[in-house]
């Protein structure tokens, strides 16, 4: 039930559920008659065997009068979907039609359409969405599944050996130095060699195995898509993405055939591959979390398309971008929307929401500023310089000194380093070393953090437009960079000294009132000093908070604050001029509103956003332990089991550090027998170490047991435990595996139930004992499923099972209790909410996810290699 607080229609501005009268009238379902009558009758009628009562009045409200919530609705979805006597209804229309007869009618068609930006209908004319794959482009053997394999194993050993081999010989010849300033102008030639040959490889590896990207697609595991997949990984992992920002890395998007034109700004971190279909007008900017790759997975094929924006098009952060789509010129795309394959939006026209639709919202926020040529070769130059002077040489000549100071390197005899084995003081020595090394970089950083961000912010001007790449620029840069550090956050998060280590980073916590689960543990900001969180807030995994506002040539930074009373859910982008206050329900992925009147005692779900209740009766169940001295005793426990939850994170990574010294050790006394080889297999094992040692840490935290559905409190032992958990997984080592058949072994081996040929792009399950894929499945990259849900003090997890054959398209998000039948298919950026049960061969997309029309065309190229 709806608390007081919180009524389910909210302020203008904000797509609301209309008023279909009172529930005290106890009006039976369709008394007006017509076609309508009759469809409100048979809902009600499914209704009421969902929530378990004789009968549902026609103008009860779903939520505040029959207590249901999302879950129970999900049901109520799909079980009308399987009625061929009505027509099929989606979470939306729930939301936006909360009682019988307001349902059918909007079904019915009886209902005019509201006005506002929630009008149009964006699934029936953005549906290209999905697409069907041609029938040239044949699915890939179980055969050619393992060649394939074993080609990108080749690769990965080729790789390994080269990379040694040209890094011993730079060490060697760094150590052959005479005195400290031969060995500091050794490690700048080294350091900048190594580090320019890292960004050449990719341009020479995609103009000589690929050339040009066109338009086109190709079965996956086949010996085209080895190619491909060998050129997307050494795009991928270039160290030249440290240029983020920068007109260095505009330069290297031209490098790989990118058509890119003058004052073009991008700041997403997510690299585009097939960068000859990527066309940027001249002052456009992207800003940051953008997906636009050019290429997408779908029903076991790589689809290539091209991405075409205009001269001064703004895209928003945490967009997708999917393949043949295209910005006019001073096009706008707002934050947390997507464009569908086949949609255009015109010169000059503003589109949110995913798919996007129209709106009227201004998301430029900053105007452009005069940013000449000199100013950008002064930052480039400065750039260039700190890296070959600094950092390189840090980096470079550190490894020649700790390595000239193990006596193994200097072993004559092939018997003596081998007998360095046997030897206490050999383990002793790694063990000493890869305590200092850990435990000392551990407290090194967190010193960092605290202060040198903190002095960096007394000459930063805030609320001020500043041109890009200047003084005021690099100073943004630079706390953003040091205040966003992983392993901080997912050591103190999902406890009460996140709230601690949030104030020392700047963070504005102040009324903030600890809950012990106040913030998730993963988390990002462009400055934690313009940042503010209300009391009684809290926040999920994945929120990102956009101080900085960018055009092409400025910048600005801004305060945001969240209301008090508030919860956030996963993966949310919070604009500093989000319209939000005090008591709000953020759903995950929602597209917080940046326009209109102050949201307050809302829900918001989707994008675009609308209303939804506060809250629901099932999620008060737990109120009793929210307070008092129950809170107080239970918030101690949970502060214990925390504590020993970051110890226990802390001795797993310094063993992983441990194990890591012992095969650079090993290898370090096998040198001279084997050269760089005895390099190149430690790289090997130290990978194959990586994923044993961290499955066994994961498995090991749940007794070597498969996870269970809960539905609990926070402050209940198996939410801690389950906290535990997230941390034992939180180790990303599982993105080198990205598109290869071994990633699907390390899941099996975590725990997850993955069927044949499964083509992962880069998937992510927080859950993966409560995952079932089949066989054939696509996940693209970004994509998640998630088999818990955390709303205020409740928590909540459940299974997740996906069916043969079916594609999550890029960025999607499938929540917990989630069934999709075998075959469907779920575009990008979808958001398919709790409960959901997909029928077969369905084509969902939106968020939040409701079925597509039968007709809807597809809109690709069907070109096979």
């Amino acid at each position: 039930m709806t608390s007081a607080h919180a009524p389910t229609a909210g302020p203008p501005g904000t797509s609301t559920p209309p008023a279909s009268g009172s529930a005290s009238e106890d009006r039976s379902p369709g008394t007006s008659g017509g076609p309508a009558a009759e469809t409100a009758r048979l809902l009600a009628e499914v209704l009421a065997g969902i929530v378990g009562v004789d009968r549902v009045p026609g103008d009860s409200n779903f939520f505040d009068d029959l207590g249901a919530d999302s879950l129970v609705m999900a049901g109520f979805c799909a079980r009308v979907r399987k009625r061929a006597d009505l027509p099929p209804v989606s979470m939306k229309d729930v939301y936006r039609h909360p009682t019988v007869d307001g349902l059918a009618a909007a079904l019915t068609g009886a209902e005019p359409v509201a006005s506002g930006p929630m009008a149009s209908e964006p699934l029936a004319t953005a549906s290209s969405a999905s697409s069907e794959p041609s029938g040239s482009a044949a699915r890939a053997r179980t055969g050619q599944y393992l060649l394939c394999g074993m080609l990108q194993l080749l690769a990965f050993l080729g790789y390994s050996y080269l990379a040694a081999l040209a890094a011993v010989r730079g060490v060697e010849w760094i150590g052959a130095g005479a005195g400290v300033l031969d060995g500091y102008l050794r490690s700048v030639l080294v350091g900048s060699a190594g580090f320019a040959g890292l960004c050449l490889v990719p341009i020479v590896a995609k103009w000589t195995l690929i050339g040009r990207f066109t338009p086109r697609e190709f079965p996956v595991w086949s010996l085209g898509y080895v190619r491909w997949w060998l050129v997307k990984t050494l795009i991928r992992t270039s160290p030249a993405r440290l240029f983020v920002g920068s007109p260095v890395y505009v330069a290297y998007l031209r490098a790989l055939g990118a058509k890119v034109g003058r004052n073009v700004a991008v700041f997403s971190t997510h690299v585009p591959v097939c960068t000859d279909l990527l066309t940027i007008g001249d002052g456009t900017v992207i800003r940051k979390d953008v997906l636009f790759s050019c290429y997408r997975a779908h029903a076991g094929v790589i689809q290539t398309g091209p991405v075409t924006l205009g001269d001064e098009v703004l895209v928003g952060e945490q967009t997708v971008l999917d393949i043949h789509t295209s910005m006019g010129s001073r096009a706008q795309l707002g934050h947390a929307s997507s464009l569908h394959a086949g949609q255009a939006v015109p010169a000059g026209e503003r589109r949110h929401g995913s798919p996007a639709e129209p709106t009227g919202t201004d998301f430029r926020t900053v105007g452009p500023v005069d940013c000449s040529t000199a100013r950008k070769v002064r930052y480039t130059a400065g750039q260039l310089l700190a890296l070959a002077l600094v950092y390189l040489p840090l980096a470079t000549g550190g490894v020649t000194v700790l390595l000239a100071a193990l006596p193994q390197l200097h072993t004559p005899t092939p018997q003596a380093g081998t007998s360095a084995f046997t030897s206490g003081t050999f383990y002793l020595g790694a063990l000493a070393a890869s305590f200092v090394l850990f435990f000392g970089a551990v407290l090194a950083g967190l010193v960092v953090q605290g202060v040198v961000p903190r002095l960096l912010n007394l000459a930063v001007e805030p609320d001020t437009v500043h041109p890009l790449y200047g003084f005021q620029y690099g100073l943004q840069r630079a706390i953003a960079l040091l205040t966003n550090r992983k392993l901080f956050a997912m050591l103190f998060g999902d406890s009460s000294a996140i709230v601690h280590y949030l104030r020392y980073l700047g963070y504005d916590l102040s009324r903030v009132t600890q809950t012990g689960s106040n913030f998730g543990s993963e988390m990002k900001q462009d400055t934690p000093f313009l940042s503010s969180v209300g009391s009684g807030t809290m926040v999920a995994d994945g929120l990102s908070v956009i101080n900085a506002e960018y055009s092409s040539t400025s910048f600005r930074l801004s305060r945001v604050s969240i209301g008090a009373h508030s919860f956030l859910g996963n993966h949310i982008a919070y604009p500093a001029r989000a319209k939000t206050g005090d008591n709000c329900l953020l759903a995950t992925k929602v597209m917080v509103p940046v326009d209109g009147e102050v949201r307050e005692n809302v829900g918001l779900l989707g994008s675009p956003s609308f209303a939804i209740p506060r809250t629901v009766l099932r999620d008060t169940r737990f109120q009793e332990l929210e307070s008092g001295s129950e809170l107080r005793r239970r918030l101690a426990a949970k502060n214990r089991h925390n504590a020993v939850t970051a110890g226990l994170y802390l001795t797993a990574r310094w063993i992983h550090i441990f194990g890591l010294s012992l095969l650079g050790l090993g290898a370090a006394a096998l040198y001279p027998s084997l050269g760089a080889s005895a390099f190149a297999l430690a790289a090997v094992l130290g990978t194959l170490f990586t994923v044993v040692h961290f499955a066994l840490i994961e498995r090991a935290t749940t007794g070597f047991k498969d996870q269970e559905p809960l539905y609990c409190s926070i402050y209940e032992q198996p939410f801690w435990r389950h906290e535990r958990y997230w941390k034992a997984a939180s180790v990303p080592y599982m993105q080198a595996f990205d598109g290869t058949p071994f990633k699907n072994l390390v899941w099996r081996l975590l725990g997850a139930r993955i069927g044949k040929r499964v083509f992962d792009d880069g998937c992510f399950f927080p859950e993966r004992t409560l995952v079932t894929i089949g066989d054939d499945c696509t996940l693209n990259a970004g994509t998640v499923v998630q088999c818990h849900s955390q709303e205020d003090g409740a928590f909540k997890s459940d299974r997740t099972t996906i069916g043969d054959g079916c594609t999550l398209g890029v960025g999607a998000f499938v929540h917990y209790g989630v069934t999709l039948a075998d075959g469907v298919e779920l575009a990008c950026d979808s958001f398919l909410m709790k409960g959901e049960q997909v029928p077969g061969r369905a084509r969902w997309a939106g968020n939040p996810a409701r079925p597509l029309p039968d007709n809807a065309p597809a809109t690709f190229l069907n070109q096979s290699i």
